[in-house]
């Protein structure tokens, strides 16, 4: 729960920075002199694609909660297999053992979205965040009917 609070309050923050850096995008617009206004223009569109970014991840989190509400109603979430660390941390030959076990695991069932989401659990513990992104974005897709993408 902590973690939503704080994401909550971030994000807050980072639309009410948004909110400023477009109307001194206004404000530079207003004056009339060419550079200004170029950078007017530039300081505008900026808080566009910083609230789009901000809306593409809260989604993708948002959606990546709802699987793993179904997997654990389900009882499929994957169990806690790692070996960790004196300081927490997985262990990074044990992940690589389970990251195998999950890799076949979804060439045998490639359209099965828990498989996919169990790579993607598999993926972040070996730690590789891009193919985790990859894995449950294809998980999502599955789940939801959409096409997967590549």
């Amino acid at each position: 729960m902590g973690g939503k609070i704080t994401y909550f309050f971030l994000a807050t923050v980072l639309v009410i920075v948004f909110g400023v850096v477009a109307l001194e995008g206004v404000l530079l617009m207003l004056t009339g002199e060419p550079a200004a206004m170029g950078m007017g223009a530039v300081a505008f569109l900026l808080p566009g694609v910083g609230v789009w970014f901000l809306w593409y991840n809260t989604r993708f989190a948002r959606n990546a909660h709802r699987l793993a509400r179904e997997l654990e109603a389900e009882d499929g979430l994957p169990a806690e297999e790692s070996r960790r660390t004196a300081g927490g941390r997985i262990d990074r030959d044990a992940a690589d053992e389970i990251f195998a076990m999950r890799r076949a695991e979804t060439e045998d069932s490639p359209d099965d979205w828990r498989c996919w989401f169990r790579l993607a659990v598999a993926y972040h513990d070996a730690r590789d965040t891009p193919r985790a992104r990859k894995a449950m974005q294809r998980a999502i897709a599955l789940h939801d009917g959409r096409p997967a993408p590549a």
